[in-house]
């Protein structure tokens, strides 16, 4: 079927309001220019030398005046309607465009002192741009108005989204790259809408910004007609308005036409879902086509520049060295007549007037600074879901269950504040949060048939079988002020990887600008995880998400491994009511036993490791070895270890030691929850050989504990890569991490074993070939390994006189 494209005529901007917004987007084509290239003579008062170019030149030109095109009509309409509107600009190459912009409106001068309204503080706009000491060349944290930094190419659309979650009055401007759009993350994000409720949440307003080219590329979208480009978008379920050319006075006239037919659909849309929301809108979005480095040189050394790739970066290269450059930087700048547009430095008044004012203006909008808006999360006592555990292993549960069931009053305490909800790619009920589902729903405004469960509208889980978009929706949500939280299984968290590193960077940068207020917490819950994934295979094993974790910044990251279901409860409220962090908890939703009190478990996880003095068989005297664990089924698998070397050598000292806060083994210089080089020796003593069962890859306990005292008597056992469909034993047994491994490995560390030895390691052994028979012959584990149990009460702890 052939579909005419949607397009707009050129309507009514009289000439005077097409010259000042014109004026006013050379203003911002010019400040931009100038970062790119100025180290003096902002102005130009005087013909351009060499020593006024910057010796480096950096930046990038090709997305910018497009970017300033879209801010300079963003903000007629917000002036016009009182819009409430912010900015995420998909093409993060575009800074010196988002810098312009809110140094234009005042935004960046009131942030930034230094940077005054005037000559001297235009210059110091241009020495800092992509400058030793100054700021990036892409938009970053310290761009005011911005919660999407340059580096993340592909997640604008899907902040975006995650933005307008809950904010019903805000509309979020997102532009998006033609380059951008190749990507997955982008190409999906688009799918968003089906999650967006017009009544409840706010508006994303895309727009594709198609300059024709990538980095040295042309990009696919751009090649596509308008007829295809309408079917597409129609297909995605958005009403596309098309704005195309290259001629300003033109531009600006179909822009501001297009952008109040839009704004009009919007009014429309919201009205409607004050009387129904059920119905999904068909949402508006504009395709803009202008050429890449639009307005700049046309021709450098006899090769095309505006309208290609050339123009992707810096256009004029050798502006120092070649006079001839030099000559095309100037006649470029000057093309924009500076004087028509500044005196002495600041913005002539009848264009300042064009901006909008306080926290209308777009740099200044606290949505974009959302520790602004951040409230503290409501949270019920998780004392009160504690299991009972009358003596360790006595009970067993699933430790996600029980999180669950406070989850599901964290959203019921959050009802009237809409400002918490829950993430994951269709996995909510799989690792046993299904409790939430007695409190809400999951979001769903596609179409619904009578056998489907849980989806509405107002729902406050957000399920979509996609990590990124998971991942995406609840950056943005955070960025703005609110709080949410993500599970996910273990093996597939690493689809987000360069997600995380960039949310990660954004943190630790923002945390360091006065005026960036702290934001609410990424938290992570990686179930389903390596040693519970023996049903689905090897491609579903992997722990190594805590490796990329640990290498980011120490004020930022923490890593939990908490043992049972109390010590989950207590550290899940722990990071809820966190900021300014990435939270990551791993935890198993299988039925498991439960070790510690609620009590108990609040005293270890506020310490974050300590000796199991119930488990152990010091009885106040040295131990001869240390078992340490982290991770619930590399706990169990110690305890049960700690059993067998009970009984076969009753006299053997036995020091059990739990690690529940992963970073507390790193020394205090290194992270702030590192334990003291004491307190290490006093738990892991000075000279007895450690046997540390871990959950993830070995490698990275050896390198948090490196330099302590005792490191060189650590022997660390975890996953190492092997794998496959088998039984929950089997696969501790494929990595040696099982109990007879472990038992194995602490007789061979202690020389007074010598002469018993080799017949103790045989016996284990043979217990290890019988194992491997039965389940290769019935297909589960052995029942003494299956139902195994701690067999040992709780030594009784004498009365205070």
């Amino acid at each position: 079927m052939n579909v005419a494209p949607t397009h707009i005529s050129a309507a009514s901007l009289d000439d005077r309001e097409i010259s000042l917004i014109d004026r006013y987007w050379r203003a911002a084509n010019y400040l931009s220019v100038g970062q790119i290239y100025l180290l003096a003579n902002a102005l130009l008062k005087e013909p351009l030398k060499p020593e006024d170019v910057k010796p480096r030149l950096l930046g990038h030109w090709g997305t910018t005046p497009g970017l300033n095109f879209i801010y300079a009509h963003l903000n007629r309409i917000i002036k016009a309607r009182d819009a409430n509107i912010i900015y995420i600009c998909g093409p993060g190459h575009g800074g010196p465009g988002m810098v312009a912009n809110t140094y234009l409106e005042g935004s960046y001068s009131e942030i930034y002192p230094e940077i005054g309204e005037d000559e001297t503080g235009m210059l110091k706009l241009f020495r800092q741009f992509s400058f030793p000491g100054g700021v990036p060349s892409h938009v970053a944290p310290e761009t005011p108005g911005s919660i999407h930094e340059g580096g993340e190419l592909g997640y604008a659309l899907v902040h975006a989204f995650g933005a307008a979650f809950d904010n019903p009055d805000l509309v979020v401007a997102c532009v998006v790259g033609d380059g951008e759009a190749e990507t997955g993350p982008l190409a999906t994000a688009w799918h968003s809408n089906k999650f967006l409720n017009p009544h409840t949440d706010g508006v994303v307003l895309p727009i594709l910004h198609l300059n024709g080219y990538k980095i040295a590329n042309p990009t696919v979208l751009a090649r596509l007609s308008d007829e295809e480009l309408e079917n597409l978008f129609k297909g995605y379920g958005y009403e596309p308005f098309f704005v195309e050319g290259s001629d300003p006075q033109l531009m600006h006239a179909l822009m501001a036409s297009v952008l109040n037919t839009v704004f009009d659909r919007i009014a429309a849309i919201k009205e409607h879902a004050r009387v129904d929301a059920s119905q999904r809108p068909r949402w508006p979005m504009i395709i803009l086509r202008s050429p890449k480095g639009w307005t700049g040189p046309k021709v450098v050394d006899g090769k095309v520049v505006e309208g290609h790739w050339r123009a992707h970066q810096v256009p004029v290269a050798a502006c120092r060295e070649d006079g001839e450059h030099r000559r095309i930087l100037e006649d470029w700048m000057r093309s924009y007549d500076p004087e028509d547009l500044f005196e002495d430095g600041k913005l002539k008044a009848e264009l300042k007037a064009l901006a909008p004012r306080g926290e209308r203006r777009m740099g200044a909008n606290p949505h974009a600074n959302g520790g602004l808006l951040r409230r503290e999360l409501k949270t019920p006592d998780f004392r009160d879901y504690a299991v009972a555990v009358p003596s360790p292993g006595s009970v067993e549960t699933g430790s996600t269950k029980i999180l669950g069931d406070y989850l599901r009053d964290v959203i019921r305490y959050n009802a009237e504040e809409r400002n918490f909800r829950i993430f994951g790619p269709d996995e909510t009920a799989s690792n046993r949060l299904g409790s939430v589902f007695e409190a809400t729903d999951k979001v769903w405004m596609a179409d619904t048939v009578e056998t489907d469960d849980h989806l509405a509208p107002e729902g406050r889980v957000m399920e979509v079988l996609s990590e990124h978009m998971c991942q995406g929706w609840l950056e943005g949500y955070l960025l703005t002020g609110r709080h949410g939280f993500f599970s996910c299984y273990e093996a597939f968290i690493h689809i987000i990887d360069s997600m995380f590193n960039q949310h990660a960077k954004w943190i630790k940068v923002s945390s360091h600008l006065p005026w960036r207020k702290p934001i609410s917490s990424l938290n992570y819950l990686l179930t389903s995880h390596v040693w519970r994934q023996d049903h689905n295979g090897f491609s579903h094993q992997d722990p190594g998400f805590i490796d990329l974790v640990a290498n980011k910044s120490s004020d930022i990251v923490r890593v939990y491994l908490p043992p049972d279901a109390n010590t989950l409860l207590v550290i899940g409220d722990h990071c809820l009511k966190t900021w300014d962090r990435v939270n990551v908890i791993v935890a198993g939703k299988q039925p498991e036993p439960q070790w510690l009190t609620i009590e108990e478990a609040e005293v270890h996880c506020k310490a974050g490791i300590g000796i199991w003095e119930w488990a152990g068989t010091e009885e106040g005297l040295d131990p001869d070895i240390v078992l340490a664990c982290a991770g619930d089924v590399p706990t169990m698998e110690t305890l049960a270890a700690v059993d067998y070397l009970r009984q076969i050598l009753p006299h053997l000292r036995i020091r059990v030691v739990n690690v529940v806060n992963l970073m507390a083994l790193q020394s205090p210089q290194h992270h702030p929850h590192g334990i003291s080089d004491e307190m290490f020796d006093d738990i892991f003593t000075r000279d007895r050989p450690v046997v540390f069962a871990y959950h993830g890859y070995p490698y990275l306990i050896h390198r948090l504990v490196y330099k302590r005292t005792n490191h060189r008597n650590f022997h660390v056992r975890g996953f190492v890569e092997e794998g496959t469909t088998t039984t929950p034993f089997d696969m501790a047994v494929m990595n040696e991490l099982d109990r007879f491994h472990l038992a194995i490995e602490a007789i061979e560390r202690l020389p007074a074993l010598k002469d018993k030895a080799a017949g103790l390691i045989a016996t284990l052994r043979q217990k290890l070939a019988a194992h491997k028979a039965y389940v290769h012959e019935y297909g589960d584990d052995m029942p003494e390994i299956r139902d195994w149990k701690w067999p040992y009460a709780k030594p009784e702890v004498p009365a205070a006189e």
